[in-house]
Protein backbone atom coordinates (compact mmCIF):
# COMPACT_ATOMS: atom_id res chain seq x y z
CA UNK A 1 0.00 0.00 0.00
CA UNK A 2 1.05 3.62 -0.12
CA UNK A 3 4.51 4.46 1.53
CA UNK A 4 6.34 1.74 0.24
CA UNK A 5 9.56 2.84 -1.68
CA UNK A 6 11.77 1.59 -4.28
CA UNK A 7 15.14 0.36 -3.02
CA UNK A 8 17.89 0.63 -5.23
CA UNK A 9 17.71 -1.25 -8.71
CA UNK A 10 14.27 -2.87 -7.50
CA UNK A 11 11.72 -2.96 -10.23
CA UNK A 12 8.13 -1.52 -8.99
CA UNK A 13 6.90 -5.19 -9.46
CA UNK A 14 9.24 -6.28 -7.18
CA UNK A 15 8.88 -3.65 -4.65
CA UNK A 16 5.15 -4.47 -4.20
CA UNK A 17 5.91 -8.04 -3.59
CA UNK A 18 8.89 -6.68 -0.90
CA UNK A 19 6.07 -4.58 0.73
CA UNK A 20 3.43 -6.87 0.59
CA UNK A 21 6.16 -9.24 2.23
CA UNK A 22 7.15 -7.13 5.10
CA UNK A 23 3.74 -5.61 6.05
CA UNK A 24 1.09 -8.49 6.02
CA UNK A 25 3.51 -11.35 5.52
CA UNK A 26 2.45 -12.72 2.52
CA UNK A 27 3.33 -13.63 -0.96
CA UNK A 28 1.23 -11.89 -3.78
CA UNK A 29 0.74 -12.29 -7.25
CA UNK A 30 0.84 -9.29 -9.54
CA UNK A 31 -2.12 -9.52 -11.94
CA UNK A 32 -1.76 -5.81 -13.52
CA UNK A 33 -1.34 -2.51 -12.98
CA UNK A 34 -4.17 -0.95 -11.83
CA UNK A 35 -3.91 3.13 -10.92
CA UNK A 36 -1.13 5.06 -11.20
CA UNK A 37 -1.56 8.31 -8.75
CA UNK A 38 0.32 11.79 -8.01
CA UNK A 39 -0.26 12.90 -4.55
CA UNK A 40 1.67 16.47 -4.84
CA UNK A 41 1.43 16.76 -0.95
CA UNK A 42 4.16 13.88 -0.13
CA UNK A 43 6.17 14.36 -3.37
CA UNK A 44 5.12 10.67 -4.65
CA UNK A 45 3.51 8.90 -7.63
CA UNK A 46 1.74 5.53 -6.61
CA UNK A 47 1.75 2.43 -8.43
CA UNK A 48 -1.25 0.51 -7.16
CA UNK A 49 -1.21 -3.45 -8.60
CA UNK A 50 -4.79 -5.33 -9.05
CA UNK A 51 -2.98 -8.61 -7.18
CA UNK A 52 -4.00 -11.64 -5.72
CA UNK A 53 -2.77 -14.09 -2.40
CA UNK A 54 -0.39 -16.49 -3.51
CA UNK A 55 -0.80 -18.80 -0.67
CA UNK A 56 -3.37 -18.41 2.48
CA UNK A 57 -0.97 -16.88 4.76
CA UNK A 58 -0.77 -13.64 5.95
CA UNK A 59 -0.23 -11.86 9.23
CA UNK A 60 0.82 -8.41 10.72
CA UNK A 61 4.54 -7.15 9.68
CA UNK A 62 6.76 -5.56 11.83
CA UNK A 63 5.39 -2.56 10.07
CA UNK A 64 1.87 -3.06 10.87
CA UNK A 65 -0.66 -3.66 13.97
CA UNK A 66 -2.94 -5.36 12.34
CA UNK A 67 -3.63 -7.01 8.54
CA UNK A 68 -7.17 -8.52 8.33
CA UNK A 69 -9.02 -9.61 4.85
CA UNK A 70 -12.35 -8.50 4.60
CA UNK A 71 -15.56 -8.62 2.81
CA UNK A 72 -16.51 -5.39 0.65
CA UNK A 73 -19.61 -4.40 2.56
CA UNK A 74 -17.52 -5.07 5.91
CA UNK A 75 -14.51 -2.77 4.60
CA UNK A 76 -14.12 -0.39 7.73
CA UNK A 77 -13.94 2.25 5.07
CA UNK A 78 -13.72 5.28 8.09
CA UNK A 79 -10.42 3.71 9.00
CA UNK A 80 -8.63 3.54 6.30
CA UNK A 81 -6.03 6.46 6.73
CA UNK A 82 -4.53 7.28 2.68
CA UNK A 83 -7.37 8.26 -0.17
CA UNK A 84 -5.36 6.49 -2.74
CA UNK A 85 -6.50 3.60 -0.86
CA UNK A 86 -10.04 4.72 -1.44
CA UNK A 87 -9.76 5.81 -4.67
CA UNK A 88 -7.40 1.93 -5.69
CA UNK A 89 -10.37 -0.18 -3.54
CA UNK A 90 -13.40 1.58 -5.95
CA UNK A 91 -11.00 1.11 -9.32
CA UNK A 92 -10.52 -2.39 -8.60
CA UNK A 93 -14.68 -3.02 -7.88
CA UNK A 94 -14.87 -1.24 -11.22
CA UNK A 95 -12.06 -3.54 -13.01
CA UNK A 96 -13.76 -6.75 -11.15
CA UNK A 97 -13.64 -9.52 -13.66
CA UNK A 98 -12.22 -7.77 -16.65
CA UNK A 99 -8.90 -9.09 -17.86
CA UNK A 100 -8.12 -5.82 -20.02
CA UNK A 101 -8.56 -1.87 -18.95
CA UNK A 102 -6.29 1.12 -18.74
CA UNK A 103 -5.05 1.95 -15.70
CA UNK A 104 -6.41 4.82 -13.58
CA UNK A 105 -5.38 7.87 -12.49
CA UNK A 106 -6.43 10.00 -9.52
CA UNK A 107 -10.06 11.22 -9.59
CA UNK A 108 -11.42 14.26 -11.09
CA UNK A 109 -10.21 17.20 -8.91
CA UNK A 110 -8.53 14.88 -5.69
CA UNK A 111 -4.60 15.08 -5.26
CA UNK A 112 -4.61 12.84 -2.29
CA UNK A 113 -5.32 15.57 0.59
CA UNK A 114 -6.72 13.55 3.54
CA UNK A 115 -9.81 15.27 3.27
CA UNK A 116 -10.68 13.33 0.15
CA UNK A 117 -12.31 10.09 0.35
Amino acid sequence: MPAGYLEEHETPENGAKREAREEAQCDIVLDCLLAVYSIPRLSQVQLMYRAHLDTEQFGAGAESLDVRLFGWDDIPWTEIAFPSVHWALHHWAMTKGQEIFAPFANPPGQNGDFTER
